[in-house]
């Protein structure tokens, strides 16, 4: 039972970043996506330089 809870709780703090950014406006599309496939595939390194990046190209104005 012990090691069930352990698993369910790292799979909760592993699957927030993904959810995060998954709802997130600041990002859109195909950018988003990669940013989704970099936090599965390196972890939360990732989620961190998604924090501190994202968005990677500028955003137009609108007036």
């Amino acid at each position: 039972m012990f090691a069930f809870l352990c698993g369910l709780v790292f799979f909760i703090v592993w699957i927030i970043p993904i959810i995060l950014i998954g709802v997130s406006d600041r990002t859109s599309g195909g950018e988003k996506l990669a940013w989704i496939l970099a936090v599965i595939f390196v972890s939360w390194f990732a989620w961190i330089f998604y924090l501190l990046l994202a968005p990677l190209k500028s955003q137009p104005y609108s007036r």
